[in-house]
């Protein structure tokens, strides 16, 4: 393939909130728009429970390659119409060490599904990206993506020095193996993932383009580091600042935290340009690096451009739902939002920026009156039992559970269900089994404070293409278009 490298790459944001719709529309512009693959499996079969509005999901499966794979996931979770408002969503197998159809059903179809329908009618660069952290769905996951023709991976939240040599491996239609992070593993131990395309496609594929890999990283160290271990090709990193949305690295050294309770970053936790630009690959700069100016300077420093998710997590074709959106905008008019870096929130052990909202689970309240319940699974540890087998845990469990398995309580202190916490922002929240639906957990990095800069008076929604625009316009003007940027000129101040 011949790729020209993007300006500008849209953040992989939360579970759905930068999906299909987000990134086609950034993808349109010629900029990389980027899918989340994270909880895609559910998503599908959410989205299909609630009767796929606009049928965009049935669509695409009917052009799924394999033959079967539409035809069982249609049978167990379609629902014509939708179901009642009430009514909890059918609950979707957790993934495991063992292969199990159905599991692996919708994790290639859930990514197949969001990557086609990014990619459909336009001929711009679509990537996905994914956690290193998540890895019981990651092979299924990147098969998916690649059965639809997904351009880069991208992935952070850990060190993927083997997801290179492992897309060079599907791509040749090769059975692939992940070694699994378990804690208490021993040396004999072979805690492995395996996943079979030819076994899975019946053989109905063989080949797949192979997609460019990005890192997603917080020091040059690790990216040195990767570029030495990694087991195939890599095309290029993101380095991501302390100020980016979602998980953060945590900081180098000892962490301390400040008088509100977040993690001291220093010096040391800022990347530096010249270090990466001495690597000799492509580097797209990330964290509060959302204006034109920002996007001269990296590119000045050696950059190929910058990564932005907060401004496009609330424009139109964000998936976010839109009281979330409209509090946020209007929090931002109003000089009044704030995002506070939790370092306990995240059961994946990394800091996690929340923004602050009345009725949400950042209020300890409300925090404190939601039934912890894990019953999605994506952000597990995985554990070494006293036999010897594979065992799971989550910090956000029920804590008697938790510490059943051997886990410690002040462990469990603060932890939060971002899994359920996330589909309830785009609107896929679970009913419990006391009736109550899942509450929001809203990530966002430090630029949800300079929202406001793309709002027109009188107006609460703004576009893909704008935040492009706006982004594009100093590079623009420098290359002889005299084009004016959309925002340049919106002053803060109360909406009408």
């Amino acid at each position: 393939m011949n790729y020209k490298l993007p300006a500008i790459i849209q953040g992989g944001m939360g579970a759905g909130v930068s999906g299909w719709r987000l990134a086609r529309a950034v993808s349109r512009t010629g900029q990389l728009g980027v899918v989340s693959g994270t909880a895609l499996d559910v998503i599908l079969a959410r989205r299909l429970q609630l009767g796929d509005p606009g049928g965009h999901v049935l669509r695409a499966l009917e052009l799924f390659p394999i033959s079967g794979v539409a035809e069982r996931i249609l049978d167990r979770y379609y629902v014509p119409g939708g179901k009642a408002y009430d009514e909890p969503f059918r609950i979707k197998p957790m993934s495991s060490l063992e292969s199990i159809r159905m599991v692996d059903d919708l994790l290639v179809a859930g990514n197949f599904v969001e990557v086609f329908l990014a990619k459909e009618g336009h001929r711009g660069q679509v990537g996905i990206n994914y956690l290193e952290k998540i890895q019981l769905p990651t092979l299924a996951s990147l098969y998916g993506a690649m059965l639809a023709g997904v351009d880069w991976v991208l992935m952070g939240a850990g060190i993927p020095k083997s997801v290179p040599g492992i897309l060079d491996q599907l791509a040749d239609g090769q059975p692939v193996e992940l070694k699994m992070n378990v804690v208490g593993a021993q040396a004999e131990d072979q805690f492995l993932l395996r996943f079979d395309p030819q076994a899975f496609s019946q053989s109905q594929v063989s080949k797949l383009a192979r997609p460019k890999f990005a890192a997603i990283v917080a020091a040059a160290t690790l990216a040195s580091m990767l570029l030495k271990r990694s087991n195939g090709r890599i095309d290029g990193f993101v380095v991501e600042g302390p100020t980016a949305g979602g998980h953060n690295a945590p900081p180098r050294g000892k962490t301390q935290l400040n008088e509100a309770g977040e993690p001291i970053y220093g010096e040391r936790d800022l990347a530096k340009a010249d270090a990466f630009r001495k690597l000799g690959l492509p580097f797209w700069l990330a964290g509060s690096h959302g204006t034109p100016e920002k996007v001269i300077e990296a590119m000045d420093a050696g950059a190929a451009g910058v990564q932005v998710g907060t401004a496009f997590a609330y424009c139109e074709e964000s998936d976010l739902v839109d009281e979330i959106k409209t509090r946020v905008l209007q929090a931002s008019g109003a000089d009044e939002v704030r995002v506070f870096t939790d370092p306990v929130a995240s059961p994946a052990g990394f800091p996690f920026k929340v923004v602050q909202l009345e009725n949400t689970l950042s209020e300890q309240a409300i925090y404190d009156e939601r039934p912890r319940v894990c019953d999605l699974g994506y952000l597990r540890h995985a554990y070494r039992k006293d036999n010897g087998k594979l065992g799971w845990r989550c910090p956000a469990e029920p804590v008697e559970e938790y510490q059943r398995k051997g886990g410690r309580e002040e462990e469990t202190c603060g932890r939060k269900c971002i899994c359920n916490a996330l589909l309830g922002n785009i609107g896929l929240g679970q009913v419990q089994k006391d009736g109550s639906r899942e509450r929001f957990l809203v990530t966002s990095g430090d630029d949800a404070r300079e929202l406001w800069r793309f709002l027109k008076p009188g107006s609460l929604r703004y576009t893909a293409a704008d935040v492009v625009e706006y982004l594009m316009s100093s590079l623009n003007t420098r290359e002889g278009d005299s084009e004016p940027a959309l925002a340049s000129a919106t002053m803060r101040g109360p909406l009408e």
